[in-house]
């Protein structure tokens, strides 16, 4: 697996692709974009990701390994999506940055909606799915060394996940119906959404306490085995 050698450059693309570039694709393809070509958006965030998992690696072999399992965890993803009502992906995805890093959260996060929706059907709330789920996987990185300190810390962020997944999707919700974004549609559409997102808010707090210490536990040996 080819990195990208410059430093500066790695450090340039870990900030500007989350912070800048990838919210841009997905606001500006939303809004300048028909449905039919929302396709050319969600290829565009993939491969932004995969852009920002490669600034975060520093030597190839690393890389290739940590690719290796990052494409494991974003199977899991997948298959967890065909689960009725409660979904594991923001608790894989959260787990995956813990251990692998926020880039390769972000790569799963959102990988695994671009994947699962040829499935349950691909249109123009994929790019928003992307990216909110990257966020979440990128965000958990960050703040990876008190998550794994305190499980209770852990299971408030993936209730905060559950929020900030329903808060992006509003946004599409209110783009897609009034073809620009309005605060107030904003806040009606939040509140509609509120039995979903208490659902599913509840869902990332039980997945993560049933599967925080024993993948976490299989990720963390990989990780030292492998020295990723």
């Amino acid at each position: 697996m080819r990195t990208i050698e410059s430093p500066r450059l790695r450090r340039l693309l870990r900030v500007l692709l989350p912070a800048l570039v990838i919210p841009a694709l997905v606001l500006g393809g939303a809004l300048v974009l028909d449905e039919k070509r929302q396709m050319f958006t969600a290829f565009a965030v993939a491969v932004c990701a995969v852009l920002l998992f490669l600034a975060g690696i520093e030597r190839r072999q690393i890389g290739a390994r940590r690719m290796v399992l990052s494409a494991v965890m974003i199977a899991l993803c997948v298959a967890g999506r065909l689960i009725p009502f409660f979904k594991p992906v923001t608790a894989l995805t959260v787990l995956t940055a813990l251990y692998l890093g926020g880039e390769a959260g972000f790569l799963v996060g959102a990988l695994s909606a671009l994947l699962s929706n040829f499935y349950f059907g691909q249109g123009p709330w994929t790019p928003f799915q992307m990216l909110a789920w990257g966020l979440i996987g990128l965000f958990a990185g960050l703040l990876a060394r008190p998550l794994k300190k305190s499980r209770w810390l852990l299971l408030c962020y993936g209730l905060l996940s559950g929020v900030f997944f329903s808060l992006v999707m509003d946004v599409w919700t209110v783009l897609w119906y009034n073809g620009s974004f309005d605060a107030g549609l904003w806040l009606v559409a939040m509140g509609t959404a509120l039995p979903h997102t208490v659902l599913y808010a509840a869902s990332n707090f039980a997945f993560l306490w049933m599967l925080a210490r024993p993948i976490g536990e299989k990720l963390e040996r990989i990780r030292i085995k492998y020295g990723l």
